[in-house]
Formats: structure tokens, C-alpha cells, sequence
């Protein structure tokens, strides 16, 4: 848009069309009547077009201003929304904020977000809620909740939903500190048929990733494995076992850096894949959910 253009053009050319009069228009917005006038002229002289034609004692919108309106009015009514959502927000009002995190979002992301969205002071409700993908989509289709923060799904089972891009991130091979195989210092894959194996569930997102990366490395099955999506179970069992989890770097990424998990030198960057946050296409956020989604790609961009 013209920069010269500003909110009080809008406003007055609005309200100059709602009345079809100069001195009406100027009488409900209580300004004098050349100011009204003035502006008008303003923007005619900004957009080198005649908005008003004389009729009669008054005047009317010319096919310029027809055009015109529809525009001025839709960007004073987002205007008026926008100021309505920041003062709801600022009152304490709020509506809640509801979000399903995938385990990699939970122990990677949403702890420092939360941190920083809690010092907005907003006062509104928060919800967290951590499941598989295709359930957590499916609750966001019905409204249930207003943002899934994790892995890209499937196209098929996109539609609907908007999804913004904020990292990636790739599967790793995790075991307990002072495993076999990473004291022993060589590894080859079909070493993994000797140990228990905790595999991401056939629902999860990132099921299709680690089943084509066993596939492609000669591994079509493993013969002990158990399939949870429990981050709480998988980190209990590997530190007490020599289970070996397969697991989105995101979930055990405090404890590898804290050096209570270690991960397997497997080259497992063909699992790489988009993390990010899904919305439904067709709903403007609220303010709220706005200023999450704020925190939260200010924390992605940190890690």
C-alpha cells in the first residue's frame, strides 16, 4: 500500500460514502467539514482518480470509488479486529491456548517457549498434550486444539491444515551410557538383531523414516521389538537395559547432551525431516496463539 495513505483517509472516505455527504459524514466523525473535505482530496490526488461524482445536492461514489470501498473497508475492519484481539489479550480475557507437541517438541521446545510466552503476562488458559501425529491432527481438525507443533505428515493427511516450517531434525539410534556397542567401538548394523529394540509405533510420523532406513541397510525386520510412543517408558527402560531406541533426536536431546544417552555412529541423516507448526488453514489465529507460535520459532531458532 501507499505509504501516504493513512488509517484517517480510510476512515473519512468510508464514512463520506456511507453518508453521501461532505457535511453528514463531517458531523459524525466530529470534524469540521474542510477537514473533511481536505482529506478527501488527499487521496484522490494519492491515487490520481476521482472517487465522488456530484448528484443532484450530493454526492455519490464514481466507479473508482465502488472499486475503492470494498478494499478500504476490509482493511479497517482487519484493523479494528487486530486492535480488539491485543486489547482482549491485554485484559486478561484471553482465550486459551490449546497445543498438541509431539514428544521431540515437548523435550526440545516447548519447556523454553512456555518460558518466554509466560512473560507476556496474557493470564489465559494453556494446554499441552502430547500424542501420536495422526491423533493430534485429528483433534486440531475438530477444534480440540488450535496448533500441532512436530513433524510434516503425510499430504494426504494435510488437508485442511496449514504447516510453516521451522527445523528439521533426524532419527537417532540411543542407548544407555556405557552400552556394549558404544564401548566396543565398531558397529555394524546387524549387531541390533542381538538387543532389544524400542521402535517409534506404526502410526507415528516418523515410522515410514526408520522402516525405509532399516530396509535400505539390509534390515528388513528385528526380532525383539516393542513400539511405544512413551518418552517417559523409553527413557526408563534404556537407562536400566541395552535396549537400543530409535527415537527422533529432539526426545533424548538433553540427555545426550547431558551424556546419560549416547547415540550409535549410524549415518542417519536420510531421516531428516521438516518440524514445524500446523494450523488449520481456513482460521485466523488469535492473538494468543499468535504470540505462542512467536516463542516457539524464537526457540527452534536458538536450537
Amino acid at each position: 500500500m501507499d505509504k501516504r495513505i493513512k488509517l484517517r483517509h480510510l476512515q473519512i472516505f468510508i464514512e463520506v460514502a456511507r453518508q453521501k455527504s461532505v457535511g453528514k459524514a463531517a458531523n459524525v466523525l466530529a470534524v469540521s467539514q474542510p477537514a473533511v473535505t481536505k482529506t478527501i482530496r488527499e487521496l484522490e490526488e494519492i491515487l490520481e482518480v476521482k472517487l465522488f461524482e456530484k448528484e443532484g445536492r450530493g454526492i455519490r461514489l464514481g466507479r473508482f470509488g465502488e472499486v475503492f470501498l470494498r478494499h478500504a473497508g476490509a482493511s479497517v475492519a482487519a484493523v479494528q479486529q487486530g486492535v480488539d484481539s491485543v486489547l482482549q489479550a491485554a485484559r486478561q480475557s484471553a482465550p486459551p491456548v490449546r497445543i498438541g507437541a509431539l514428544p521431540t517438541v515437548s523435550a526440545r521446545i516447548m519447556p523454553d517457549a512456555i518460558k518466554l510466552y509466560l512473560k507476556e503476562n496474557l493470564g489465559n488458559e494453556i494446554k499441552i498434550v502430547t500424542g501420536e501425529n495422526l491423533v493430534l491432527l485429528e483433534q486440531l481438525r475438530l477444534a480440540e486444539l488450535d496448533l500441532v507443533v512436530g513433524r510434516l505428515a503425510a499430504p494426504e493427511k494435510m488437508t485442511g491444515l496449514s504447516f510453516e516450517h521451522i527445523y528439521s531434525e533426524q532419527v537417532v539410534f540411543a542407548v544407555r551410557a556405557g552400552h556394549p556397542l558404544v564401548m566396543s567401538g565398531q558397529l555394524h548394523l546387524e549387531t541390533l538383531r542381538d538387543y532389544p529394540i524400542l521402535m517409534p509405533t506404526k502410526a507415528s510420523v516418523i515410522r515410514p523414516f526408520v522402516e525405509r532406513f532399516l530396509l535400505t541397510n539390509g534390515i528388513p525386520e528385528l526380532p525383539s521389538q516393542i513400539e511405544t510412543v512413551s518418552d517417559s517408558f523409553g527413557r526408563a527402560f534404556i537407562r536400566s537395559s541395552d535396549a537400543v531406541w530409535i527415537i527422533s533426536e529432539g526426545v533424548v536431546a538433553n540427555d545426550l547432551r547431558d551424556g546419560r544417552m549416547a547415540a550409535l555412529p549410524i549415518d542417519t541423516s536420510e531421516t531428516r525431516g521438516a518440524v514445524g507448526l500446523t494450523t488449520r488453514a481456513d482460521e485466523d489465529p488469535s492473538a494468543p496463539l499468535s504470540i505462542m507460535c512467536q516463542c516457539i520459532r524464537a526457540v527452534a531458532k536458538q536450537h
